[in-house]
This record gives structure tokens, C-alpha cells and sequence, in this order.
């Protein structure tokens, strides 16, 4: 296990504050949430040259530079009225896990101290059935979660904040510069150009219900959706939701493709009652017209997320419903063995009743995968990570 696992020293909130400094009032805009429309008004009040936006842009998205002096070719003078006009964010790196099969999970600590997670998975089954995903990232899009789901760490501490914009790309430059630090492997390709993409599939589907952020979430994905930005294509970015059914009608009526993630769970409205506090405003049926809705104007395939919960989802009793709904859908169905989370009594099936599970599926004629997930030996279950380092520097005092 030793040979496989990394975790850093964990940084305590006293340790961040003097690294970080105070967290952003909000007063003034972070420049990573700037769009280039954005960036070519401010400038051109400024009575800058065009030219200097693309360099800007250069500086934040191909260098990830975290500080305005590094911008060597701006001039000093527009640095400054750049430092008065923006903020400049980066997170901290609390700790960093790594699993036997590659997978890392990050614990950023944000300004104001709090922590969330993302996770990269290389070389993963493309989520539609694609060729290797190479380098997907899980991201967050909130501080805790308020949404309740009954198996998940997220919420376990409650909902603290909305990510901002910039703490939602700043998750992918973060790591993109993590991954530029690392020493080159002995064996394997050449490390990569300086410069260029780490992350090419983005999964919305950290921390938080992404919906109930939706324009901070929004503003940030089309950060990352620009070429001048990360570049990542609408079609390798699926947004995953609970379930709320006037953001998923909204986004619907966006004009980027990106793809949707419905986290499902259970079949029938007694069994994602049972699991899912969301099932009791947005029931099935109204989530299954608001997916049809999205469906109907995005085409593309859909993914439904079930989570295979031992003696609570995973039985025969579920198979017809979701395979009714799948086919509706025309939506692949994406079965994830349980996490066990410490103090929750939900337990993962014995890997025969999952083979069991997506037998019956398939003579269903449902497309399904069964994920046996990277990264178990990582607190792989969403929020574990937050909720295990939280709960150590409590005691810790810190």
C-alpha cells in the first residue's frame, strides 16, 4: 500500500491564513471569472491594445501563472492597475491522496479556509461509451452540500457556501499545475509540452449539488469551454444534479452542449424518498419530464448515476422501472458500487448481486456499465476526504 499512496501534511487553517492571506470580500472581481467579452471592455476603457487581452489570457490558461509579476511581457504599469482592478486567486493544496490505480484526490483549502475536493482520473472508460476519457476531473461546485442525500459524505457537515466562479476553474489550473510540478516517470511517454492540457473531460460531480449554483456554474464552464480558456469541448463536460427540475429545463434552453448526469439512485419514488430528501419536491415523474425536456433539445446520450446500495436499491424490485426510464431517456445507466462513509449504515453489495444487478439490465436491453470505481483506498466516497481532514483538525485544536 505504501508504494501507492500519497498523502501530504496536512496544513492546518492558522498554517493557510498566512499563505493566503484573508479570503476576498467580494468587492472586486477574481480575474480568473472574467470572459474575454469582459476582459476587452475593461481594456479597452483602459485604452490598452487588443493584443494585451490575448496575452493576459495566455499568462492565466497556458502558463497558469498565480501571481501578476510573472507576467514578464505586460507592462509594469498595466500590472499594477491590474492588481487594483482584480483579485487574484489560487488555492492551497491541503492534501493529496493517491490510489494504486493512478487516481488522485485533491483537498484545496480556499481563502477564507474552507476545503473542497477534486479528483483525477486518468484513463478512464469514456462515460459514453468512447474511447479512454485519458485525464477527467471531478470537480466541486459548493462547501458542503444542503441537498441531504442520505449515503453522502458531502452533506454530513451541511452547506457552508457557493463556490465562486474562479474557485470552480481554479480547481482545474490547480491541478494542471500540480500534475507540470511532478518529477518525469522513470518509464512511459515523454512528459507532456509546457503549457498543455492536462484535463480534457470535466465531470461536475464533486461537492455540492452543481444546479443550486447554477450562474456561478455557468460562468465558470464557459471559462473552461473557450479555446482562449481551458479549452475542454461542451460534449466532454457532463454537469450531474440530484435532480432539481427547473435548473435542468433551464439549462436545456443554454446553447452549449454539454452533457447531463442525472443521479438517480432508486427507481421508484419510495426507494429515492428513502434515499434522497429531493425526491419529495421534484418526484420522478417531473424529473423524468424535465430529462425528456433536456433530451429532447441537447440529443446526445444521457447518463443516469445509480449508486448500488446493499438491500436498498439493488434488488429485482428496481430493474423494470429503470430500465423504463432508461429507455425513455435513451440514457446509459452507470452502476457504482457503494462507498461505505464512516457513521452511515449503508453497506456495498457483494460483487455477485452487482453482476447480478446489471445482468438484468442488460436482458432489459439497457446500455449499462458497472463502474467498479478507481480510487477506493483514497476515501474515494465524495466529501469523505473533507469530512476525515475537518474532524482531525478539530481535534488537533487547530
Amino acid at each position: 500500500m505504501d508504494s501507492y499512496f500519497r498523502d501530504t501534511t496536512l496544513v492546518s487553517s492558522s498554517d493557510a491564513a498566512q499563505k493566503t492571506g484573508p479570503a476576498d470580500s467580494g468587492a472586486i472581481a477574481d480575474i480568473r471569472s472574467q470572459t474575454l467579452e469582459d476582459l476587452r471592455e475593461r481594456f479597452a476603457a483602459w485604452r490598452q491594445p487588443g493584443y494585451r487581452v490575448d496575452q493576459l489570457l495566455e499568462w492565466l490558461y497556458t502558463h497558469r501563472a498565480t501571481t501578476w509579476d510573472a507576467m514578464t511581457n505586460l507592462p509594469k504599469a498595466l500590472r499594477q492597475r491590474l492588481a487594483l482592478a482584480y483579485s487574484f486567486f489560487s488555492v492551497e493544496l491541503a492534501r493529496c491522496q493517491g490510489a494504486g490505480d493512478t487516481t488522485r484526490k485533491f483537498l484545496w483549502r480556499l481563502s477564507d479556509g474552507a476545503l473542497i475536493e477534486t479528483v483525477l482520473i486518468p484513463a478512464s472508460p469514456g462515460l459514453y461509451g468512447e474511447a479512454s476519457d485519458r485525464h477527467t476531473l471531478c470537480v466541486s461546485t459548493q462547501v458542503g452540500c444542503a441537498y441531504g442525500c442520505r449515503f453522502c459524505a458531502s452533506g454530513l457537515e451541511g452547506w457552508k457556501r457557493n463556490l465562486r466562479a474562479e474557485e470552480i476553474v481554479e480547481q482545474v489550473l490547480a491541478v494542471e499545475r500540480w500534475h507540470a510540478a511532478q518529477p518525469p516517470p522513470p518509464s512511459g511517454p515523454p512528459p507532456a509540452a509546457p503549457g498543455a492540457r492536462l484535463v480534457n473531460n470535466l465531470v461536475i460531480m464533486g461537492m455540492g449539488e452543481p444546479l443550486a449554483n447554477y450562474d456561478n456554474l455557468l460562468r465558470a464552464l464557459r471559462i473552461l469551454n473557450a479555446p482562449w480558456g481551458g479549452g475542454i469541448g461542451a460534449r466532454r463536460i457532463t454537469i450531474s444534479t440530484s435532480g432539481l427540475v427547473p435548473q435542468i429545463r433551464r439549462l436545456a434552453d443554454e446553447p452549449a452542449q454539454f452533457r447531463l448526469a442525472i443521479s438517480l439512485h432508486g427507481a421508484t419514488d419510495a426507494t429515492r424518498a428513502r434515499l434522497m430528501p429531493v425526491n419529495q419536491k421534484y418526484p420522478l415523474v417531473q424529473l423524468a419530464g424535465a430529462a425528456a425536456y433536456y433530451q429532447q433539445k441537447k440529443g446526445g446520450m444521457m447518463t443516469l448515476e445509480y449508486i448500488l446500495i446493499a438491500g436498498v436499491n439493488d434488488g429485482p424490485d428496481q430493474i423494470k422501472p429503470l430500465a423504463a426510464l432508461a429507455r425513455r431517456l435513451a440514457a446509459k445507466v452507470n452502476l457504482i458500487p457503494y462507498n461505505p462513509v464512516p457513521g452511515l449504515p449503508w453497506a456495498r453489495p457483494e460483487e455477485a448481486a452487482q453482476d447480478k444487478f446489471l445482468a438484468a439490465l442488460e436482458r432489459e436491453k439497457v446500455a449499462a456499465t458497472l463502474r467498479r470505481e478507481k480510487g477506493r483506498d483514497i476515501d474515494a466516497a465524495c466529501g469523505q476526504l473533507r469530512l476525515k481532514t475537518e474532524q482531525e483538525l478539530r481535534a488537533a485544536g487547530a
